[in-house]
């Protein structure tokens, strides 16, 4: 996808640059949309029972997904990364930089502009030069390798009820846009709202459009395809496990916590947000410490990177 204004974090505000990934991920989404309604083509009969919530028939409203630990468990970046590096993306060398970098980041939890341009460039750097359509094609073979069985049966069963009542339903990731498409296609929904790279003449050229597609920029990218779509947010609902996507699940009206960290879990009972946790015992405890750290396509690579450095040693 070409970029659309490009500018270095150094010439606009990181609200800006969050503005400009909502809408490009927003952009992507509806048009993908489009091409997915017509590839499935008519829908299927209508269930037999109507539950409560979702409102059957409500055409304004919809459902917004995060995907790490929400619907898939662990990072979707972190598999992606794994079938990559099986094809020989990327080499061991090339991991240490790269891998301390996204740890850097995801421990800090600061973004200083001069070290999160370099961050962004060591990961596009994998991709650069690649083919979109490349990339496409080994994102459906990773998914039947890495993610098919990874998804939360609960959380699926969620968003079929939203299916159901005849509502639409998007990934909102900072995984890919592609990597998402694939996985919301998979999943029967309608589409994904990501992290869009730039590409010119179907190849990847290194850059990001705006920002990775988090925190913030999550919830531009809701605001935006809800404009587009003609959504009325107060009756939408969105879901996730993280306390960064505080500001998307803020924007709806039926706002879920899903499997939350624990900063998420606290702000729910606070504000009386609905829970859903499908993790039990210690399992549970395990994943809520990456899921708090969670930061989708920076931090996906690192997962990625040290996970197959210590299985290599």
């Amino acid at each position: 996808m070409a970029a659309l204004g490009w500018l270095t974090p150094r010439r606009r505000s990181a609200t800006a640059r969050s503005v400009l990934a909502g809408e490009a991920a927003a952009e992507a989404a509806h048009k993908s949309s489009l091409a997915l309604e017509a590839e499935r083509g008519p829908e299927g009969p209508e269930p037999e029972a109507e539950p409560e919530f979702p409102v059957a028939g409500d055409v304004r409203a919809a459902a917004f997904f995060d995907l790490d630990n929400t619907v898939m468990q662990g990072a979707a970046l972190f598999h992606f990364g794994r079938g990559l590096y099986k094809r020989k993306f990327f080499q061991r060398r090339e991991l240490a930089r790269f891998a301390w970098q996204q740890a850097w980041f995801r421990l800090a939890g600061v973004e200083d502009p001069e070290h999160m341009q370099d961050a962004r460039d060591s990961a596009l750097s994998i991709v650069k030069g690649h083919r979109v359509s490349e990339l496409m094609s080994i994102g459906e073979e990773i998914y039947d390798e890495y993610m098919a069985d990874r998804i939360w049966p609960g959380t699926r069963a969620l968003a079929q009820a939203h299916l159901d009542a005849g509502q639409k339903v998007w990934l909102v990731t900072a995984a890919p846009v592609e990597t998402a498409t694939i996985i919301a296609r998979r999943l029967g929904l309608t589409g994904a709202l990501g992290t869009v790279a730039e590409s010119v003449d179907g190849v990847y050229t290194g850059k990001l459009v705006g920002e990775p597609l988090h925190g913030p920029a999550k919830a531009e990218a809701v605001r935006a395809l809800a404009t587009a779509e003609g959504l009325d947010l107060t009756r939408c609902a969105a879901y996730s496990d993280s306390h960064n996507d505080i500001p998307m699940l803020s924007l709806v009206g039926h706002p879920y916590a899903i499997n939350p960290d624990s900063a998420l879990r606290r702000h729910a009972r606070e504000r009386d947000w609905r829970l859903r946790d499908y993790r039990t015992g210690r399992k549970a405890a395990k994943v809520g410490i990456p899921a708090a750290a969670g930061v989708g396509a920076i931090a996906g690579g690192t997962a990625a990177a040290v996970a197959l450095h210590r299985r290599r040693r």
